[in-house]
């Protein structure tokens, strides 16, 4: 069987190379490509329906990235021992492209479209994660379906002050910077990222080198288009309009819509007013008009987002009264739920965020079990958006991909802050009980809070901000908006989020809606943020401004001590004996393993006293015996020359009968009992022999000698 196979290859700046294969696999999709880097390779398929469905004035996209097992030589876990749902890993990736492909499409296309990406071989060396968008353009680019493109995205990260496109794994765990950056050939569109504390001009160095790796790329499938012969899109029609009720909404509704976003109220009667607005103007319709529900809806959205949008680039007014820097209002505390390990309540305009903090010990870490990687994460952090913090009525069916990417941003924003050296395994949890825009910053802020309130020792507090911007290409007037609100973000053609420190930034997530947007304008917006952000911070110290000296009361102790490998088993005793004995007694948990050819014995208790009747006992049994010290023993057996002690755990000494005290002492018998307990000091250890001798007589006052009596 003839296959007609076309390749493009890309060659990276450091001489690795991408290839994009199209026309073997997979060839009754409606574009279909396989992108291979070293032995990475994807499978990205694009399908379309030929028509919307009735009804439908929006994209219905859905982008699902899944990772096979055995791309990496892996049996999945668990009992089906199949691929199931996707991982929280797999849907931020499938987010990443979402994010880039959907605004490429026209605002008019409402068909069905799917695109499936497939991990079908994995490669360290070769993160999938950055290939994944170039992917499914590649896949769009090779089809009839009318798209904006192409796109691409790569991973730009700074590894020992210089900039690197799509590190290795191991590079990548060396970078101070590691952003995702997607964009076309002429403009970015989305960046997303962590970095330790660095300023807002790295970030935009980062952002430039990465643009300029993605069009290479987008070239690159320019070509293959051609190759292909997929220059021409298929048309389609889904939309219908009506000229003369567009001119006439426009004529009675605008003035009121903008009166009404002048008018600066709340959330809910901004809402409130907009409905009695499209009530009105049906009203007013003759009763034989046939209205069309659907056309009447986007003309009004359009109304409203125009008149919004005038309202800020004419007047510098916005929504809501505040100055186009301005951060609403802030209120915060801390210690608000007495049972947690610690808690924050984070209150910024109509935002808000109940944080808690949870401490575990080492069998609390979160087990990942994924194709390309598995191991454990000892920091969570999970974000909740039920439907009352909006008013809404909404089932709870668990997290959705909007929750997973929120919480993610804010895990990535708070992580770098950590202490290196942290025994426990921490969950965090915000409950968004508000929300009028910018939620997950507002859980950076409560859940930095909060971990300062739990007494864990982050290196600095970090605050979070979300930046819009809105702007007219045809006047050349844009305005920079601080602190958004929801309306503000849906109206905006620009969003992004930064968190970060006094330093610097710690993570950022930015989409970008509008063609054209110079670094200029992005650097000032960056500014502008940083003003923000800091405005925050200090607003969060005035309720607390470092972490708290000792953990709640409430909270579990953990403790890690570092043993010699050779006293592994001496812990863990012939069967487990020792260490069940210790946890039975004492209540603590304990968990040894070797690292490094060392062992790391967690410990981890309820209590104070518990945790330092454990280490004592643990530290009893590795402690080396030393000449000189004195020990507390307990008497093991009796001999006709003396007795044996057991003066440190597992550890015998001989007690001569010449060295239980000053008096010579003729036989053992009635002198000492087994089980009694004696005080010892170690005089002696046998270089050939290891043997322990002891002395009790050494600790006795010395009797004065009696004096003879002369004759």
């Amino acid at each position: 069987m003839q296959f007609n196979v076309i390749n493009k290859t890309i060659n990276l700046p450091d001489g690795r190379t991408i290839t994009i294969e199209t026309g073997k696999l997979a060839k009754q999709a409606d574009g279909s490509v396989v992108v291979r880097m070293g032995n990475t390779m994807l499978l990205a398929t694009v399908v379309s329906s030929p028509e919307a469905k009735e009804g439908v004035d929006f994209l219905p996209l859905s982008v699902d990235y899944q990772e096979k097992f055995a791309s990496s030589g892996k049996i999945p876990g668990g009992f089906l021992k199949r691929e199931g749902r996707l991982s929280d890993y797999e849907i931020l990736i499938s987010r990443l492209v979402d994010r880039a492909i959907r605004p490429m499409f026209n605002d008019d296309y409402h068909a069905d479209t799917q695109i499936a990406i497939s991990l079908i071989s994995g490669d360290e060396d070769a993160l999938p994660d950055a290939l994944a968008a170039l992917a499914a353009s590649a896949a769009l680019a090779v089809s009839d379906i009318p798209f904006n493109g192409p796109i691409s995205e790569v991973r730009v990260s700074r590894i020992n002050g210089e900039f690197v496109v799509n590190p290795t794994l191991s590079q990548n765990k060396e970078a101070d910077l590691d952003l995702i950056v997607a964009a076309t050939i002429d403009n970015i569109l989305m960046v997303e990222g962590e970095m330790k504390e660095v300023s807002e001009d790295d970030m935009l160095e980062a952002i430039k080198v990465a643009h300029e790796a993605i069009k290479v790329q987008c070239q690159a499938q320019i070509e293959l288009t051609e190759e292909v012969g997929k220059t021409e899109k298929r048309e389609y029609s889904h939309e219908n309009d009506d000229e003369e009720l567009r001119a006439k909404m426009q004529a009675e509704l605008y003035d009121k819509a903008y009166a009404l976003v002048k008018a600066q109220g709340s959330k809910h009667e901004r809402s409130e007013g907009f409905k009695n607005l499209k009530e009105e103007f049906i009203e007013s319709l003759p009763e034989d008009y046939e209205l069309d529900e659907f056309m009447f809806a986007r003309y009004f959205k359009a109304i409203q987002k125009n008149a919004s949008r005038n309202l800020v680039l004419d007047e510098k007014e916005r929504l809501d009264g505040r100055k186009l820097d301005q951060v609403r209002p802030i209120a915060s505390e801390v210690n608000f739920l007495p049972s947690t390990h610690g808690s924050a309540l984070f209150t910024r305009g109509e935002t808000q965020s109940l944080s808690t903090v949870t401490l575990g010990t080492k069998m609390d870490e979160q087990m990942i079990d994924g194709a390309m990687f598995e191991g454990s994460n000892k920091f969570m952090l999970h974000y909740n958006f039920p439907g009352f913090s909006t008013g809404e009525v909404r089932p709870n069916r668990g997290p959705g991909r909007r929750e997973v990417g929120h919480g993610n941003l804010a895990w990535r924003a708070l992580k770098e802050v950590l202490p290196e050296e942290n025994p426990y395994t921490i969950r965090v949890v915000s409950d968004i009980l508000e929300s009028n825009g910018s939620s997950s910053m507002a859980t950076v802020c409560a859940g930095s809070l909060a971990l300062m309130d739990a007494g864990i020792q982050i290196k600095a507090p970090v605050s979070g901000i979300a930046m819009g911007m809105i702007s007219d290409s045809e006047s050349g007037k844009f305005a920079i908006l601080s602190d958004i609100l929801g309306d503000e973000d849906h109206l905006g053609d620009m969003d992004f989020k930064v968190t970060g420190t006094e330093k610097g930034i710690t993570a950022t997530q930015m989409d970008i809606k509008v063609d054209g947007l110079s670094y200029d304008v992005l650097k000032q917006a960056l500014e502008q943020a940083k003003a923000g952000r800091l405005h925050i911070l200090n607003e969060m110290k005035k309720t607390i401004a470092q972490p708290n000296a000792d953990l709640k009361p409430s909270a579990p102790r953990s403790e890690v001590l570092t043993i010699e490998r050779e006293m592994i088993g001496a812990v863990i005793g012939p069967g487990g004996k020792v260490i069940q004995e210790i946890q039975k007694e004492t209540g603590a948990t304990i968990v040894i393993e070797e690292v490094d050819n060392k062992g790391v014995v967690s410990v981890f208790a309820v209590d104070k006293d518990s945790m330092n009747e454990a280490l004592k006992r643990i530290k009893a049994i590795v402690a080396v015996p030393e000449v000189g010290q004195v020990y507390d023993g307990k008497v093991k057996s009796i001999m006709p020359f003396g007795a044996f002690i057991e003066f440190m755990p597992g550890k015998d000494g001989l007690l001569h009968i010449s060295e239980i005290k000053w008096e010579r002492v003729e036989n053992m018998e009635g002198i000492m009992e087994v089980g009694e307990e004696v005080k010892v000091k170690l005089v002696e250890i046998d270089k050939k022999t290891g043997k322990f001798r002891l002395s009790r007589k050494v600790l006795l006052p010395k009797p004065e000698k009696k004096e003879q009596s002369s004759n």
